[in-house]
């Protein structure tokens, strides 16, 4: 059984604030072993539970935060940006099954670090109409390719919205949201501990399904008029409301890599305290 472990930071053990992921600070240095940690958990887990391979794609901002001299030795790290599917990169590589790990609630949202891609310029995000995180833009996507989600780890309300998109996955929460910027959190051992036990028990759940490709439309709301209209530069993309651009695809694959230019673009927009 071959497992992808997308990685991302801000529902990772004990972080809460923008120190604890932005790559450079003292903070950052810190909370890189704990975010490392729960990766190693997670391998350990999967290795227990039947896992013969194991990849775990960086995913969080540089892309270059997992401390590779720690790293489980029954894994292999995919670092580095630029990846064509971005945060699921791996997903069409024939693996058995996804593990979301540190994942968080999406833009407009409550939880911890709470977004989607862009830190706070995007306000909300709409799948086929359904308000989604990056969890459920990323599992509609592993559906596409057969792939069930086996797992997700972040805070609590993480853990809710993982409920509604991927209802079969075990969850593991971490932490449990008091703000944006504050959690009740468990001590890392605690923590890796219910995260080995649960990657081992969702091996269960392990195994490819047929695909099915179906085409979809994603809808992004900004915090800034121009965003919306930057965005509406990129063909196929239409703007819908003052802040707010609209775009159809035939597949998810196709949507995500939209989307990716999409918030690249806004992105590029943004110029200073005015952004």
């Amino acid at each position: 059984m071959r497992i992808l472990i997308s990685a991302d930071m801000e529902g990772a053990t004990g972080v809460t604030w923008t120190g604890d992921v932005v790559p450079g600070t003292e903070q950052w240095q810190r909370f890189r072993r704990l975010f490392t940690g729960d990766v190693n958990a997670c391998v350990e887990g999967l290795v227990a539970g039947g896992a013969t391979s194991v990849i775990v794609n960086e995913a969080h901002s540089s892309q270059r935060n997992l401390l590779l001299e720690d790293l489980h030795t029954s894994a292999r790290l995919l670092t580095g940006r630029h990846k064509p599917l971005s945060m699921m990169q791996g997903i069409e590589s024939d693996v058995d099954g996804v593990v979301f790990l540190g994942y968080h609630t999406g833009a407009g949202s409550p939880g911890v670090l709470a977004h989607t891609y862009l830190e706070n310029s995007i306000t909300g995000v709409w799948l086929d109409g359904v308000h989604a995180s990056e969890g459920r833009l990323n599992a509609a996507l592993a559906a596409e390719h057969g792939v069930p989600v086996l797992l997700v780890t972040g805070d609590d309300l993480t853990c809710s919205d993982a409920e509604s998109y991927a209802p079969s996955a075990r969850s593991v929460a971490v932490k449990e949201c008091v703000s944006r910027y504050a959690a009740v959190c468990l001590p890392p051992t605690v923590a890796f501990s219910h995260i080995t036990e649960a990657s081992a028990a969702a091996m269960t759940q392990a195994g490819r399904v047929a695909g099915a490709v179906a085409p979809h439309r994603i809808e992004v709301e900004f915090d800034a008029t121009h965003l919306a209209e930057a965005a509406a530069v990129v063909p196929t993309v239409e703007q819908v409301d003052v802040r707010r651009v609209g775009f159809d695809a035939a597949s998810m694959t196709e949507a995500m890599k939209a989307f990716k230019v999409v918030t690249h673009v806004a992105a590029g927009a943004i110029e200073g305290i005015y952004g």
